[in-house]
């Protein structure tokens, strides 16, 4: 138990609040006024310039409920217990202080475990107090009681699912670190590789030919070089120190096997264009990766589809690739795409690329990703 609450304690607060947006503007453009009517319409209001007063002023708390949630409670909550020993007891809530409501939960979507704590406890400390000087009858207590804890359940419940769908990405991320590892541990294997190659005929030619061995020095050299950035490379992706299984990665020259007829029907072009010769392996191998994953996209999400246009185009400085189907783009979400979406993106981000995906202005749905030809590790 101890560790528990040590851990709800110690808990920090949920990452990347919206400071403000358009709708809290709205929010607050709209409870003023009704507020005010309800001063104006309501006959059994009492003490009603008071009431409208303090609704009113409270309703700025809401710009703030995300980024100083617990400070926000603390003054609504601690507003609301001032003013009826102001007004000889009687309480000056109007209906339209419901909004309050909203200052609950995003204590607990947004704050500390210690805020949470924190400002639970001055909550129920408002009920309670309210409740033992008779300003708060049984039933008015038990309906307080109810309410206040359906927003803490809400809050907590969209917590939890924004904190699992977190980690789910941080997963999709690291596996497309590893991947990429994989394809850098194929690139060091071959420099490895040639170098071992050069220094045998380096050492085979060095009595007879002393100038062969000193290119098979200088290649020696280079591909060393080489080597060293893959590998340092290798260490930026891993995040983790377990072992990584070492496959053969894929190259853009796989990329033509994707093209034919689908076995849904699916007609998918492939089109290379450009000097791909020295292009740096886990570029190649993140276009390949890039093109398939949308491929597959479109496959399972692009409706009404008839065909997908592969485009892959190079220049001296970088590599592009653009997939674009025929579908209904413009019913089909963005949440559509699962996770895939999110490893394009981060191997693009790993190699010193961009990828970007969405609909099309008319038909269909097109993925553009470009990669500088060296890769991050050049």
């Amino acid at each position: 138990m101890h560790g528990f609450l040590r851990s709800v304690w110690n808990e920090p607060p949920s990452p990347s609040p919206s400071i403000r947006v358009w709708r809290d503007w709205a929010l607050v453009g709209v409870l003023v006024p009704v507020a005010v009517l309800e001063g104006l319409l309501r006959p059994d209001l009492p003490w009603r310039v008071v009431s409208v007063i303090v609704t009113v002023g409270l309703v700025p708390t809401l710009l703030w409920r995300r980024t100083r949630p617990l400070l926000m409670v603390v003054i609504a909550f601690g507003v609301t217990s001032v003013v009826p020993l102001l007004t000889d007891g009687d309480a000056v809530e109007t209906n339209t202080t419901v909004y309050l409501l909203l200052l609950v939960y995003a204590l607990f979507r947004w704050g500390s475990g210690r805020q949470v704590v924190i400002g639970l406890s001055i909550m129920l400390g408002t009920v309670a107090l309210s409740a033992f000087l008779d300003r708060l009858a049984p039933a008015d207590a038990i309906a307080a009681f109810t309410v206040t804890f359906s927003a803490v359940a809400l809050g907590g419940a969209f917590r939890y699912r924004a904190g699992a769908r977190m980690r789910e990405l941080d997963q999709v991320k690291l596996l497309e670190r590893e991947q990429l590892a994989r394809d850098l541990h194929d690139t060091v294997a071959h420099h490895v590789s040639a170098m071992a190659i050069r220094a045998q005929a380096g050492l085979a030619t060095s009595a007879s030919q002393p100038a062969a061995a000193a290119d098979a020095l200088r290649v020696i050299e280079a591909e060393a070089s080489r080597a060293l950035a893959e590998m340092r490379a290798m260490v930026r992706v891993l995040r983790r120190n377990e072992p990584v299984e070492m496959t053969p990665g894929r190259s853009i020259a796989d990329l033509r096997r994707l093209a034919g007829r689908t076995p849904d029907g699916l007609s998918v072009n492939v089109e290379i264009s450009g000097d791909l010769d020295d292009l740096h392996p886990p570029v190649g191998a993140a276009i390949y990766r890039i093109a398939q994953e949308s491929i597959t996209n479109a496959r399972r999400h692009a409706r009404h589809a008839t065909r997908v246009e592969v485009r892959v185009a190079a220049d001296d400085t970088s590599v592009s690739l653009r997939v674009s189907d025929d579908g209904d783009g413009s019913a089909r979400p963005a949440a559509s795409q699962g996770y895939g979406l999110i490893g394009m993106i981060e191997r693009a981000d790993l190699l010193g690329g961009t990828c970007h995906a969405g609909p099309n202005p008319g038909r269909g749905w097109t993925v553009t990703a470009v990669l500088p030809r060296a890769g991050a590790a050049a």
